[in-house]
């Protein structure tokens, strides 16, 4: 195990994670999209296995070069519906404010994976958070900002304070919502002040975890967790279906479990979107609504997510499960929030 974060080609190869055959090919991969593997994730990775779900997740493919024409820069539209950097508006009664544009690992799969990295777009200054802020104080039918990114907990604890404050002093902001992927794979940055930084007075604090696979919660990311939540901050997961990671329903249910065990109430199973490269990820919506259909024999309901799909270009979510999916001879279409039907392909 790397005792510190791998962030090139060479680095994969000297701890043992692609051959030095595959070097050239997947530099390539590697000057498109970040890579970043975590101590916490190199230890979980089993080089002998290559079906292993921990590595699928953050080693590189040469497949991420094949983009299909379905597949989008912004797959679920985020740019259409952002009036000003750093602020996406998609429902009436809640934002994202995409805080930073870096993460402590780089997901294959990431929707984002255009925006994201150290080479990509920057943090955003502190003018351009002083606008982004005036936008959700000027707007009084926002309850909810969803911090998001990059990944909102690789910011200090002094900063998440001051972020947490500032946002919880509009008087209307009644809900603030971190999402991020930090207690699982870089679980040393959870402290007990990081933990005190995302609350304040006025508003209540939810911490969105993103997690794909059991083996994730190792007990550094259960400690983290523990922190969280024995704070009093409520936890909610977000899960991304994903081929060769957790496509069987035993890898589900135990997903699930892991969750509810680690006092985390499973929220999302989101199907993969459609970003470039990552089409080897993507499973049939018909594929995981059996699964859904085999996991509710096998989970109780405290453990059950909602199957969701982000409808190409920012038309809100399809619940997978219920009737937002219609099958004609022609494919798919998908129902957004309003009733209307989007073709959709897979």
């Amino acid at each position: 195990m790397s005792a510190r974060t791998l962030k090139t080609v060479s680095d994969l190869v000297d701890a043992g994670l692609v051959e030095s055959v595959q070097a050239e090919a997947l530099s390539q991969v590697a000057a498109k999209y970040a890579v970043a593997i975590t101590p916490a994730m190199d230890a979980l990775i089993d080089a002998e296995d290559a079906a292993d779900p921990i590595a699928r997740q953050f080693v590189p493919d040469v497949r991420e070069l094949l983009v299909l024409p379905q597949e989008s820069i912004d797959p679920i539209g985020d740019k259409t519906h952002s009036p000003v950097e750093g602020i996406v508006h998609r429902y009436p009664d809640r934002v994202l404010l995409k805080i930073v544009h870096v993460c402590p690992v780089y997901c294959r799969f990431c929707f984002r994976r255009e925006m994201v990295g150290p080479d990509r777009e920057p943090g955003l200054t502190l003018a351009a958070l002083d606008r982004a802020i005036d936008y959700i104080a000027a707007h009084g039918e926002i309850s909810e900002v969803i911090l998001t990114g990059g990944d909102p907990f690789v910011l200090t604890a002094r900063r998440a304070a001051e972020l947490t404050e500032r946002l919880a002093a509009i008087e209307h902001v009644k809900v603030l919502r971190w999402h991020t992927r930090v207690p699982v794979v870089d679980p040393e940055r959870v402290s007990d002040e990081f933990v005190r930084a995302l609350k304040a007075k006025g508003a209540a604090t939810y911490v969105a975890l993103h997690a794909n696979h059991a083996r994730e919660f190792t007990p550094a990311a259960q400690a983290a967790i523990a922190l969280i939540v024995d704070a009093g901050v409520p936890m909610l997961s977000q899960s991304v279906l994903l081929r060769g990671v957790n496509d069987s329903v035993d890898a589900l249910a135990a997903l699930m479990r892991a969750f509810v065990e680690n006092r985390i109430k499973p929220y999302y199973l989101h199907h993969a979107d459609l970003a470039p490269g990552t089409a080897h990820f993507r499973m049939t919506i018909a594929e995981g609504q059996a699964l859904m259909r085999e996991l509710r024999s096998q989970v109780s309901g405290i453990a059950l997510p909602s199957y969701v799909l982000d409808i190409p270009g920012g038309h809100a979510k399809a619940n997978l499960e219920l009737c937002d999916v219609e099958r004609g001879a022609e494919g798919l279409r998908v129902r957004d929030d309003d009733g209307t039907l989007h073709d959709y392909t897979e």
